[in-house]
């Protein structure tokens, strides 16, 4: 089991009843001796039936995991949630939870997600949702009636100043009680909401999600943050419910929180606790895919850390990635990236020992000159998840269990080697011309075939030796 989800969990008897009830685990510090081997594809917008449809193809390219988009009831204008973006619809409106219920037009009904929750389980393909209880939709007269009535009333469902746009998002205060992006900002830790939507997650994990990712996950405050004492807020326990650790008017997680793999979209920036997150959940190291994509951009790692995980949590605890859906689709800050780079920072990320790598699956036919490629909510993404190079890497990861990392790059910075162990290797050419390779290895002199291009390379006296066609990602391993 990854050690993302080693955390103890302990029985406690309340009357008749027996309690699951997960205790800290320590995220800050690091086993150099662990290795992660799992993997995610981010199934972004596909809807449940094109996901069932294609669930043999995502087990056999070597994932491990998969992740949806929103499962929730959602803003849903008439005619609209058609096109990825424009006049017909946007991807990010089911970011506007409307209701915790299970179904939308966009990914689906709930028999649907139950029939491809079926289908993962029949590819031991776990399932992770994206969650997002921070805030509701803009308008919040789209907000369902049993919603509010659930909370308590309308005037219950938000946090005192949350109908306030954040300004500084490096205040607490503001991160943590007002609105992200605008989004009306949920007082979260009003009991009866707490119960509301634990119900909703706790029906997801017995249709059978076994994983969570949190959006937003940092504008939700921990102990340490400000409290809304307007609201009669006394202790910022939303993580303590959320996680299993605490119930809350009877109610509790479903089952056994280290049964789970949960994350959560903290992303880095001044004043962020990443030491108290890690007490509940792993975390996203957005710092780390920053460098990486210039990296790319740039065609050569030189002068850039690609060894660090620019992060105070433990690597293992951390899920990485080239780009996300965030990257791609808000500020485009990823998007001039080719299929070709981000397929390199892929090899990259997944070939080494630690973190959970996530791969994000751009629209089918987008282009660099056209982001939304066919511009279909629903649809599966562009071939990219399959590639060869893709595949050998994520079979590579789990082949490499066990065996450490050693990272070398040549002294332009175009050539990367991922050693591991004495078991494999990954090359990584960055340039936009051939390249030689010749790094150190710990693989045993002798001769090796690449099993994605069936090249051959030599290791001699401890140094790998080749050549690598310009960005070309090879995955070398001993017999």
């Amino acid at each position: 089991m990854n050690r993302i989800l080693t955390i103890v969990a302990c029985l406690c008897l309340i009357g008749c009843a027996s309690k699951n009830v997960s205790q800290p685990v320590d995220r800050m510090t690091h086993d150099p001796e662990f290795t992660n081997t799992e993997s995610i594809l981010h199934v972004w917008s596909w809807n449940f039936n094109t996901i069932a449809e294609n669930m043999k193809q995502i087990s056999d390219a070597g994932y491990t995991m998969l992740q949806t988009s929103p499962v929730n009831a959602c803003f849903s204008p008439e005619g609209g949630n058609i096109s990825l973006f424009g006049k017909d619809g946007n991807w990010y409106h089911y970011y506007q939870p409307t209701d915790w219920t299970i179904g939308n037009n966009i990914l689906g009904t709930e028999a649907e997600m139950q029939a491809m929750l079926d289908s993962a389980k029949k590819y031991d393909i776990r399932v992770l949702v994206d969650v997002l209880p921070n805030h509701t939709a803009f308008d919040i007269e789209l907000v369902t009636d049993e919603f509010y009535e659930a909370v308590g009333g309308r005037d219950k469902m938000f946090h005192t100043t949350g109908l306030q746009g954040i300004r500084n998002y490096s205040d607490r205060a503001q991160c943590t009680l007002q609105g992200v992006g605008g989004l009306p900002d949920v007082n979260t830790e009003n009991p009866l909401f707490q119960k509301y939507y634990m119900k909703f997650v706790n029906k997801l994990i017995k249709m059978g999600v076994r994983g969570f990712r949190y959006d937003t996950a940092k504008h939700i405050g921990v102990h340490s943050d400000p409290l809304d004492t307007l609201a009669g807020v006394t202790v910022n326990d939303f993580w303590d419910v959320a996680t299993g650790r605490k119930e809350v008017l009877g109610v509790s997680l479903e089952i056994p929180y280290d049964s789970l793999f949960v994350y959560g979209e903290v992303l880095q920036g001044r004043n962020v606790p990443e030491e108290e997150y890690a007490g509940y959940f792993g975390q996203t190291a957005s710092s780390y895919g920053h460098v990486l994509c210039r990296a790319l951009e740039n065609h050569t790692a030189k002068d850039l850390d690609l060894v660090s995980w620019h992060h105070r949590a433990a690597p293992e605890y951390l899920t990485t990635w080239v780009e996300s859906h965030d990257t791609y689709c808000n500020a485009h800050e990823s998007a001039g990236l080719t299929d070709t780079q981000i397929r390199m920072g892929w090899v990259l990320i997944t070939a080494r020992q630690n973190g959970t790598p996530l791969f994000y699956s751009r629209p089918m036919n987008s282009t660099r000159e056209n982001y939304w490629g066919d511009n279909l909510l629903g649809a599966r993404g562009n071939d990219e998840f399959f590639h060869p190079e893709v595949v050998a890497v994520n079979k590579f990861r789990k082949q490499m269990k066990g065996q450490v990392e050693d990272l070398q790059f040549s002294e332009d910075g175009e050539v990367i080697v991922v050693n591991r162990g004495d078991k494999g290797a990954a090359v990584i050419n960055l340039a936009l011309e051939k390249n030689p390779v010749d790094l150190s290895t710990m693989l045993p002199d002798g001769e090796y075939t690449d099993t994605v291009y069936g090249q051959t390379f030599k290791v001699e006296n401890g140094v790998l030796k080749g050549t690598l066609n310009p960005e070309t990602t090879y995955i070398i391993v001993k017999k």
